[in-house]
């Protein structure tokens, strides 16, 4: 990742909220082959996110865990003042906001705690975790910020107004971000996966949503990585407020 010499001084890390399995994990693994340092959240699996901090750190000194749940804004905003107090000559640079659940439902059905959770992790988390760190991308005058949105924040799916709000909201809020901070060096953009083969989408009727998909397949996390990694990479620097999909040619 090519950085400005200007400001050298400052070591760059990465942080991907929902960083230890599917896409965060692919995530994870491909900003660390760049050779950033990458903060690996997780809420509960510890497990899993100690798999990915072991291959993480194959490849790049430096990478840690930080655990909290984005959408409890006082553990969140606790943890990562923590992490920078520990490391004062440091920034991240790179911020993934992959972190989001489903709770899938119709409307007429759907409960309060249903939408609240649904909303809570995806627009809660993007804004206490992106607020925290944004003002050192500022400072330093770099920064690259990819939010993890969906074809339902598009198109909206049925069953799903909870996650298709979510999706949504955070879509335009990456929009309006992008045009406050491109001034500063920083961007911010949002990659739409469609069908993507992870725990998320395990519950769904695979055989018969691959027919709806021109490529006839779902997609796998590696795939999504690497669009993140180009949006996180020095190369992107003119892209910023774009929603990027990656859907096997799905209609959006």
């Amino acid at each position: 990742m090519k950085r400005n010499s200007s400001t050298t001084a400052a070591q760059r890390y990465a942080l991907v909220t929902g960083g230890s399995r599917g896409i965060g994990r692919a995530v994870c693994l491909r900003l660390a082959a760049m050779g950033i340092p990458v903060l690996i959240n997780y809420r509960s699996n510890e497990e899993a996110a100690r798999q990915t901090l072991a291959e993480a750190s194959a490849l790049v000194p430096g990478c840690e865990l930080l655990s909290f749940d984005v959408a409890n804004a006082e553990a969140a905003e606790a943890a990562i003042a923590q992490w920078q107090e520990a490391h004062p000559d440091a920034y991240v640079d790179v911020l993934v906001n992959n972190a989001g659940i489903r709770d899938d439902n119709l409307m007429v059905f759907m409960q309060d705690e249903q939408w609240h959770r649904v909303v809570n992790t995806t627009l809660d988390g993007f804004f206490t975790v992106t607020r925290r760190l944004l003002k050192d991308m500022l400072v330093h005058r770099h920064g690259r910020i990819v939010n993890m949105a969906s074809l339902s924040g598009l198109k909206g799916m049925p069953g799903q107004t909870n996650y298709s709000a979510a999706k949504g909201a955070l879509i335009s809020a990456t929009k309006a971000l992008a045009q406050e901070v491109a001034a500063r060096g920083v961007t911010a953009n949002a990659v739409a996966p469609g069908f993507i083969a992870t725990d998320m989408t395990a519950d769904l009727n695979a055989d018969e949503l691959k027919k709806l998909v021109p490529a006839r397949r779902f997609g796998t996390p590696d795939e999504v990585a690497a669009l993140v990694a180009f949006l996180a990479s020095d190369d992107a620097a003119y892209i910023t407020g774009q929603v990027i999909s990656i859907n096997g040619g799905l209609y959006a």
